[in-house]
């Protein structure tokens, strides 16, 4: 499949406006002096609902901007840059992708302008596949169980909740739905324990339908999450590059010594093939219909996007940590942030050696 990797002008005007928000309500000051308050609000209205980006791949009739998932991933690329605290990811992307599939209008208006927010209940390392496991059941229209480790649940009005065959939305302060937050290494991306006693439920898809739409949605999340590694990644190395620039040793810049500028060539090759990547996969996945599930190429695409884009932020961040110094091992420093979104992010959607798995058994290779 032939993919333009290249980003078109609607896009980079979307990046700059984006970035420039971003720079002005969400510097990387300010998220280091509220960590231990991860949502919010305030950032969030500015991007959902002021720049109108929440339901950006939702369709017009519906309220949203009839845009798609390119334009979702700039967004996700300029998040990951700036370790943004906001649900984007989990709401504008994988629940809204997942009742695009499943067919579910009338809930996708409530995403559309930003006012409501939605998570797919699973555990935050669930990777795509075409059944999942939950540790929820059904009794009628009532839900019953407890999903451990959910991403940026504990701030979601709107709860999709996959069980044996069935989708379900759960309205988060209906009685019997319960959430317990949980200590995470990334401040910035809050988990949650959900739990369900017995609470009302509206079903909106059952069968393959609800399988597909799932499967749909846990697909772009490991997509559009490659794309704000790619992000991640991106930073890291412009931050390294001037730190070494203005860092003087020696009577010089250390940028001049031959053994660092080595490693920041390694590391601009490593995040220019994690972006061409995460554009890839984006693209497939953007030409792919929802409704049908992700095909053999998007499944392709997805899977090699996390075995690469993954592990690339995790050292990229670790370079930044370790060519800035001493400061760079400081809490006042930015680098921790961003090293520890990757590392969490590196196991969300699965791991790198479960996409290296199923990506060998897409294309039939031999298992090692």
């Amino acid at each position: 499949m032939s993919v333009d990797l290249r980003y078109g002008e609607l896009e980079a005007e979307l990046r700059d406006s984006v970035r420039a928000m971003l720079a002005a309500r969400s510097p990387w000051q300010s998220v280091l002096a509220n960590q231990d308050r991860p949502d919010d609000p305030a950032l969030w209205s500015s991007l959902a609902v002021e720049m109108g980006l929440a339901g950006l791949a939702v369709p017009e009739r519906l309220g949203g901007g009839g845009a798609g998932l390119r334009e979702n991933a700039v967004v996700c690329e300029e998040l990951g840059r700036a370790v943004a605290p906001v649900p984007y990811l989990a709401s504008a992307v994988v629940a809204t992708q997942t009742l695009l599939a499943g067919a579910a209008e009338d809930w996708l208006t409530r995403l559309a302008d930003g006012g409501s927010r939605a998570a797919l209940v699973l555990p935050v390392d669930t990777a795509p596949g075409p059944a999942v496991r939950t540790g929820v059941v059904a009794h009628g229209h009532r839900l019953t169980g407890t999903v451990p480790g959910v991403a940026d649940a504990a701030t979601a009005d709107l709860l999709l909740v996959p069980t044996a065959g069935e989708l379900w939305v759960v309205e988060a302060t209906a009685p019997g739905a319960g959430r317990s937050p949980v200590v995470s290494l990334d401040q910035t991306r809050a988990l949650t324990d959900v739990t369900f006693d017995a609470a009302p439920a509206y079903r909106i898809a059952a069968g393959r339908r609800a399988a597909g739409a799932v499967h749909w949605g846990l697909t772009a999340g490991a997509v559009l999450l490659a794309a704000e590694q790619h992000g991640i990644a991106r930073w890291c190395l412009s931050a390294a590059v001037d730190h070494l620039r203005t860092r003087h040793q020696f009577g010089r810049p250390i940028g001049e010594f031959q053994a660092l500028r080595h490693r920041l060539a390694d590391a601009w090759v490593e995040v220019t093939q994690a972006g061409a990547v995460s554009r890839y996969a984006v693209g497939v996945l953007a030409d792919a219909e929802p409704a049908a599930g992700p095909d053999a190429e998007a499944r392709v695409a997805a899977a090699l996007a996390q075995a690469h884009c993954g592990p690339v932020a995790v050292r990229l961040a670790e370079e930044c940590v370790q060519l800035h110094g001493g400061i760079g091992f400081s809490w006042e420093h930015p680098a921790h942030l961003y090293l520890k979104r990757a590392r969490t992010a590196a196991v969300a959607f699965g791991t790198a050696d479960r996409h290296r798995a199923a990506l060998a058994g897409l294309v039939d290779l031999p298992p090692a």
